[in-house]
């Protein structure tokens, strides 16, 4: 494997389960979540936790097609699901807590398929490679992580 992957590779895994320097990881971050809180809006405007969560998701998702080359299903269809309005039985914490880790998991794997040129490729449907597309993944994830903490320490 390539240096660039391995860097990106490491970067999203010490995101999600290492000790990075921006504060806590995904994984340590969920752990301290009361389950109870993360559909409640604090100001009653914010999102909630579980909507940041499943914002993220979709976001990684997207990412994870992309890698795999899927067909991009109409644009109508995936803003549907940005941002999508949640129902707590459909999309309980612990099912997205288990799809963020399968999304994940799912990007890893398949970037330990690649090679550093492929970074250097167009994404498709986009304007930009898949170097843009994975360092905004990883930039998104921290950005939400750090919205999701805050909204943690309001409600506790």
């Amino acid at each position: 494997m390539n240096e660039n992957i391995k860097d990106v590779i490491q970067r999203l895994d010490n995101t999600l389960n290492g000790e990075p320097w921006f504060g806590r990881s995904a994984r340590s971050l969920f752990e301290e979540i009361n389950p109870e809180w993360v559909f409640r809006h604090p100001g009653n405007k914010e999102h909630s936790i579980a909507e940041l969560l499943w914002h993220m998701i979709t976001w990684a998702q997207f990412t994870l097609d992309r890698l795999e080359k899927k067909p991009e299903p109409d644009m109508a269809a995936f803003e549907s699901l940005d941002w999508r309005i949640l129902d707590p039985k459909t999309h309980s914490w612990k099912k997205g807590l288990k799809e963020f880790d399968s999304v994940y998991k799912k990007i890893i794997r398949q970037l330990k398929t690649k090679e550093d040129i492929s970074l250097k490729e167009k994404v498709d449907y986009r304007s930009y490679n898949f170097q843009f597309l994975l360092n905004g993944l990883i930039e998104h994830t921290i950005y939400h992580l750090g919205q999701i903490a805050y909204i943690h320490k309001l409600l506790n």
